[in-house]
């Protein structure tokens, strides 16, 4: 077994869906690598490789949007995980609202918080991106969020 295995089955992560606005453009990309980093202000922080088309419009727009998924959207976490936004509309047939600052909010997302960069550090192969938070809210009060879990998503590929 692979460490990437065995980090994702020790360390417990979310599911989640973030997403962007840069002025025409919408995107969203899957991603388990995001956490709370302060209490005051209130900062979460998402880990996004350059190569990632999200990367680039959230370079230039400095708002994202947390969109947390439920235990049983694991399709919809593919559906945003798979693909490039840069070949496809991943929102195509998938309903959504905006946020204050106009970031796609999945109406099937169980809660969501947009924040607004206030860091970034370069980490290995991606740059973290801080965020405060400003808009937010719980959608599905009660619902469970996914877990991720790597054969999920990679059924036995190795990293």
């Amino acid at each position: 077994m692979g460490l990437q295995k065995i980090i994702t089955q020790y360390i417990p992560l979310g599911v989640y869906v973030v997403t962007v606005r840069d002025r025409d453009k919408i995107n969203g990309m899957t991603a388990a690598w995001v956490t709370q980093v302060s209490f005051r202000p209130r900062l979460l922080a998402v880990a996004i490789a350059p190569e990632r088309y999200t990367y680039e419009l959230l370079k230039n727009s400095g708002v994202f949007c947390i969109n947390v998924l439920g235990e049983d959207q694991i399709d919809l976490a593919r559906h945003f995980g798979f693909r490039s936004g840069k070949d496809v509309d991943k929102f195509a047939g998938v309903p959504y609202i905006n946020a204050l600052k106009g970031s796609p909010v999945l109406k099937s997302a169980i809660a969501y918080f947009e924040c607004t960069v206030v860091s970034t550090c370069q980490v290995g192969d991606h740059e973290l991106f801080v965020g405060e938070v400003g808009d937010y809210a719980v959608q599905a009060e009660g619902a469970k969020p996914l877990i991720f879990r790597w054969d999920d998503f990679f059924g036995g590929v190795e990293a």
